[in-house]
């Protein structure tokens, strides 16, 4: 070390004394000097750890990450669209009537102007985050510059998954330097602009639909069109673009990661971070520095490593974030490799495709392992709502806020809102017994591995009852359940939905007699699980998740006939829950590896509860290597007690 950093060194120690002392990042004590020369170390600049001087107050950091993603320069706005070629795409949400409308509208008021639509040259699709390649973007923006096209209009955003699927067709327009403008239902601009915004576009322009498209008649989209979206569209598209409006649209900046962001009582600490949305609005734990480090004892994992740079707000989540959000949660310092991992799962594409939609997928997620067993996690009656259950349920869903960067009314649009997050465990020892391989081991874990699987579903609690004994009576009842339980009400939506199915004790006993495997029983119900044509084809005809049909140009019959050709129907016995004897076509609801099988909830009853959702993601719960030596401190067992043989 030289004189001078060596001095530097001693003026900083010195400084931390007067401070009364520097709190070390890596450690939960205060810095010696020493901890100055140590780069394993990482002591904390005492003027953001200055504790409040009075009683009751704290000083906090922040939940958040990063933003990752530069913000592009955004093209002019066009002075005109005389003499332009404007693309028009995009196919949510009734675009087959406003589309064609709007093109009509754009050669009416500026007959030079030339319009392309859909048909002609495709769309970009949701955007890709950085380092993904993507063929429909590419494929886009090359016939943008191909076709010589000056301004994009895309839509319509209806949903909480269309929604940024016609955003990404705007986005990609404004990284080839073309103006551009999403229509979106009311509800869904707030999403339209942080899509953008988390993509780059510091200023996206947004024309707003007075109301939901699907209800309206052929007549009113026609007349609002006309009257609501034009104006709005020409001033999108030729209005110059403000600081004003950049500003307004730019995220907060939360400073260095370890800085204090604020300081005050715990109430006025909950108001903050309600008012900054880092919190669900329910009470929260003071993230305080001390407490961070507590939870940065139980990895080995430095505190500024980077966890997952997330979607969709790809912030770069550190380490240090996943305890801070820990802390918030109420969770002890020990559920941090748990916390970690659940992270993790949420760079899983498969976990958050559905996160954003307005039918409201909550977030979940159970533990598997002697982990779980060791920490107390419930797999039994009212597991759920055990308080260990609880607090890492609470993580989730404040995990789904700052780390993956969903917000209530603009990234997460359930119509209805929704549930708290939960989590559970599988009862592994229930599963032994009766020949089963627990969840984690059908993956290829060792049955002593631990990890955590992230999942989300549509609905919690409506299980089912087998009053009998006999194995194949209640696969069929299963079936029957998994086919009046999809993604969305009536089945109208994809025709394969993700499915978990959890059973009580007794009732996996039951089937295992006939079933020896979960894979045996899996291929049991996708062979049964089977609906009728005409229900299926009614429900995705009048209950369709995106626009209405046009009975004059397909009928329900040519739908039936299409579900029969695109959705492997075919002629069939009765289904067992359906009476008479005439074979009819069905088609399938079910598919081999989309519905995970858990053994757990009360072993005293007779339950079966099918979650249908999205897909899942599992993670290695990775403990520290001194694991033992911690739980030890805080009263636990050693982990090998815990193990299953």
């Amino acid at each position: 070390m030289t004189l001078l950093s060596r001095a530097t060194t001693m003026i900083l120690f010195l400084a931390s004394l007067l401070a009364g002392g520097i709190v070390c990042a890596s450690q939960n004590e205060t810095c010696s000097e020493e901890c100055f020369e140590d780069p394993a170390h990482v002591p904390m600049d005492a003027t953001r750890l200055a504790r409040p001087h009075e009683e009751g107050q704290f000083a906090v950091v922040a939940p958040v990450g990063a933003a990752t993603i530069e913000r592009i320069a955004q093209a002019p706005r066009l002075e005109t669209l005389e003499g332009k070629t404007i693309a028009v795409v995009g196919g949510s949400f009734m675009a087959n009537v406003t589309h064609p409308e709007i093109r009509r509208l754009i050669q009416r008021h500026y007959p030079t102007a030339k319009v392309i639509l859909l048909n002609e040259i495709g769309s970009a699709g949701p955007y890709p985050p950085p380092g993904v390649n993507r063929r429909a973007k590419d494929e886009f923006q090359k016939r943008l510059r191909e076709l010589g096209v000056d301004a994009v209009i895309s839509g319509n955003g209806g949903c909480g998954l269309c929604t940024p699927k016609e955003t990404g067709s705007s986005i990609a327009a404004e990284y080839v330097g073309l103006p551009s403008v999403t229509i979106a239902a009311p509800g869904f601009v707030e999403q339209v602009y942080s899509t953008a915004v988390n993509h780059g576009v510091p200023a996206p322009r947004v024309a707003i639909y007075p109301g939901p498209f699907a209800t309206h008649t052929r007549e009113e989209l026609l007349q609002n069109t006309r009257e609501v979206l034009w104006p709005q569209l020409i001033a999108a598209l030729t209005e110059p673009i403000t600081e004003e409006e950049i500003e307004e649209r730019r995220k907060a900046a939360t400073g260095g990661i370890r800085d204090i962001v604020f300081s005050g009582t715990v109430d006025a600490i909950n108001r903050h971070f309600t008012e900054m949305r880092w919190s669900d609005g329910l009470p929260i734990v003071p993230p305080t520095v001390e407490r961070v480090n507590e939870f940065l004892r139980f990895t080995d994992l430095s505190w500024d490593e980077t966890v997952g740079v997330l979607p969709i707000a790809f912030r770069d989540t550190k380490v240090w974030h996943v305890a801070v959000n820990g802390v918030m949660a109420g969770c002890p310092p020990e559920f941090m490799p748990l916390l970690i991992a659940y992270t993790r799962t949420l760079g899983d594409s498969n976990l958050r495709r559905s996160l954003a939609s307005t039918h409201g997928w909550i977030p979940y997620c159970w533990v598997n392992g002697p982990v779980a067993r060791q920490l107390g996690f419930d797999s039994a009656q009212g597991m759920i709502s055990e308080p260990r259950n609880a607090l890492l349920g609470r993580f989730v869903n404040l995990a789904i806020l700052n780390l993956g960067g969903y917000y209530i009314k603009q990234d997460r649009m359930g119509s209805f809102g929704y549930p708290m997050s939960w989590s559970l465990a599988e009862n592994e020892a229930a599963c032994l017994r009766i020949g089963w391989q627990p969840y984690h081991v059908q993956l290829g874990f060792d049955l002593n591995d631990s990890t955590l699987t992230g999942a989300s579903a549509l609905m919690w609690g409506n299980n089912l009852t087998p009053a009998t004994s006999d194995p194949e009576k209640t696969m069929q009842l299963m079936a029957w359940d998994a086919v009046e339980k999809s993604q969305f009400a009536l089945g109208s939506g994809m025709p394969f939905t993700y499915r978990t199915f959890i059973v009580t004790e007794y009732i996996a006993r039951d089937l295992a007699s006939a079933y020896p495997t979960k894979k045996s029983l899996e291929a049991a119900l996708v062979e049964t699980a089977r609906r009728p044509v005409h229900q299926r084809a009614f429900a995705n005809y009048w209950a369709s998740p995106g626009s209405a049909h046009d009975p004059s140009r397909h009928t329900l019959e040519q739908h039936i006939e299409r579900i029969i050709r695109e959705e492997n129907g075919r002629l069939t016995d009765p289904m067992p829950w359906l009476p008479g004897s005439e074979r009819l076509h069905t088609v399938p609801v079910m598919r081999v590896g989309m519905s995970p099988i858990l053994v757990a909830g009360d072993p005293d009853r007779n339950k079966v509860l099918t979650l249908p959702g999205g897909g899942t993601a599992t993670v290695k719960i990775e403990l520290p290597e001194n694991w033992d030596t911690l739980m030890a401190e805080r009263g636990y067992a050693p982990l090998m007690e815990l193990f299953l043989e």
